[in-house]
């Protein structure tokens, strides 16, 4: 997890309106969320059915041709 120190800029009715960041830590914070992207497609991926197919059988799929 990134450390992040962000700066928020406020609104003449002391709001907040915007975060400030580094570029460091604005793309740390991006490749935490690409992680995380991969994470959850993992986990899903996971819970689904388990069927296996040989890799061949895959590979015709993959290419349009559905005949065994």
């Amino acid at each position: 997890m990134a450390t992040v120190h962000p700066r928020f800029l406020i609104d003449e009715h002391q709001r907040p309106t915007d975060v400030v960041l580094t570029i460091e830590q604005w793309q740390q914070i991006q490749e935490d969320l690409d992680q995380l992207e991969d994470i959850r497609a993992y986990d899903a991926a996971k819970a689904g059915p388990s069927d296996a197919v040989p890799l061949s059988q895959a590979a015709r799929e993959l290419r349009g041709n559905k005949s065994a």
